[in-house]
């Protein structure tokens, strides 16, 4: 889809057409078609097995298009190595986390500069920007990231993906595992993320938070996308408010 803005065309920050994938003879997704535009929230819903994170992989090049496209920036990238996408302004906090627990929390947030491959002093002043950011982090930068609490792990996890410089931040089930005043305490920073400028994909089972939160969103089923809209229009839809949010 192209947007015209003044007269003049402007393509989506990310676009995914008619996107298919198979693990082994097995179809996970089918033709899906999506698009985040600059600046925006836009999160995907889903049940377990519906699709979400093997989209997520899919954009990320760890899993490979049977067919269709994946654009960012309106440049193709689903021939591109996982690398080559993380240089071209994509980011994600995945599922669990992922940091690396020997690790020091400094140590994760500089390897998450590593494309940039700057020296580490030079790396500083963007590891305080993520102090500013996260305070807790700050208090523990010697600490080794596997003895951290659950929600600092999280914060280092979105502090590593932040040290890329990301346009486009993928977020996988931010709000996993954490106690209900932490999910708030992530769901303000995803909005602060955004309203500096960075545009975030967000798979999350919190249906109800993410919809407050994003401008549009989109349902897989299945592997199918079954409903798409903004995000008021399926918070107050009585059929996803029935599947997805309990009510």
């Amino acid at each position: 889809m192209v947007i015209k803005n003044n007269g003049i065309k402007k393509l989506p920050l990310l676009e995914i057409n008619n996107l298919i994938t198979y693990y082994g003879l097995i179809q996970i997704l089918k033709e899906i078609s999506l698009r985040v535009e600059e600046g925006e929230i836009v999160c995907l819903l889903g049940s377990n097995g519906a699709g979400k994170s093997t989209t997520m992989k899919s954009i990320l090049g760890l899993v490979r298009a049977h067919s269709g496209e994946i654009n960012f920036r309106g440049q193709r990238i689903d021939n591109l190595s996982a690398a080559q996408i993380v240089a071209a302004g994509i980011a994600t906090v995945p599922e669990s986390r992922r940091i690396f627990p020997r690790l020091s929390v400094e140590e994760n947030l500089q390897i998450g500069a590593y494309i940039h491959k700057a020296s580490l002093p030079s790396l500083q002043p963007q590891i305080e920007q993520i102090y500013n950011l996260f305070p807790r982090l700050k208090e523990r930068r010697r600490q080794a990231g596997g003895t951290l609490s659950g929600g600092e792990q999280q914060m280092l996890a979105i502090g590593r993906a932040l040290m890329a410089k990301p346009k486009l931040l993928l977020m996988d089930e931010p709000s996993m595992g954490l106690s209900p005043a932490l999910v708030d305490k992530i769901f303000e920073i995803i909005q602060q993320i955004n309203r500096s400028g960075t545009a975030i994909l967000l798979v999350e089972q919190n249906a109800h938070m993410a919809l407050s939160i994003a401008r549009r969103g989109y349902v897989l089923q299945t592997g199918s996308l079954v409903a798409h809209g903004t995000g008021d229009e399926l918070l107050h839809s009585e059929e996803i408010r029935s599947a997805y949010l309990g009510e």
